[in-house]
């Protein structure tokens, strides 16, 4: 090969390597940022693993898809809403806290009706296409204020929404697609 050959090549490969590299914005904040800016968020690809329901969205609308993919992760590896608005949490066997291997109540998921003390836990599955029946409005005015919508001049007890307060928009509207895409279910027993 020709000196000013090689010398071109080694050019390019060169610019190809620091194009490539800008493009990943790379930076030394973690490797979920880094992901993340590479336009892979891997809690997305989690969410769609442990989501307990079949999903129903526009499989071909990516911002939908990475809110609802997104929105799963929170509610199923995070939130443990599970734990206070399906009841039973878990099917006969699928108990983790009796040493069980974890099988979420599907039948149920998501409904509503866990008993604590005077107050009943409420279904956060779709009625007419939104979540427990709110607008996003609704929906993060309530996990940002306690607002209960259906007592008003009450806030919500039980409900960890001091904390969930604290979540971004973003993740409020994913939590938010999330629900929209579930199945419609009552509450169990």
């Amino acid at each position: 090969m020709t000196r000013p050959r090689a010398l071109v090549l080694s050019i390019l490969a060169f610019a190809a390597i620091m194009l490539a590299a800008g493009s990943y914005n790379l930076h030394a904040t973690g490797d979920d940022d880094w992901n993340h800016d590479r336009g892979f968020d891997p809690r997305v690809a989690q969410g769609f693993r442990i989501a307990p329901v079949p999903l129903t969205y526009d499989r071909r609308d990516r911002e939908q898809r990475e809110l609802v993919g997104l929105g799963s992760y929170l509610v199923n590896a995070v939130g443990g809403c599970n734990d206070c608005h399906t009841n039973p949490s878990y099917v006969p066997g699928g108990d983790p806290f009796m040493g069980q291997p974890k099988q979420v109540n599907a039948a149920h998921y998501l409904a509503g009706g866990q008993q604590f003390g005077p107050f009943t836990s409420r279904n956060l599955t779709p009625e007419n296409g939104l979540p427990a029946g709110r607008t996003f409005a609704q929906f993060k005015r309530q996990l940002r204020t306690g607002a209960d919508l259906d007592n008003p001049g009450q806030l919500l007890q039980v409900m960890p929404w001091p904390t969930y307060q604290s979540m971004t928009d973003h993740d409020i509207r994913a939590i938010y697609e999330y629900l929209k895409a579930i199945p419609t279910a009552t509450p169990g027993p």
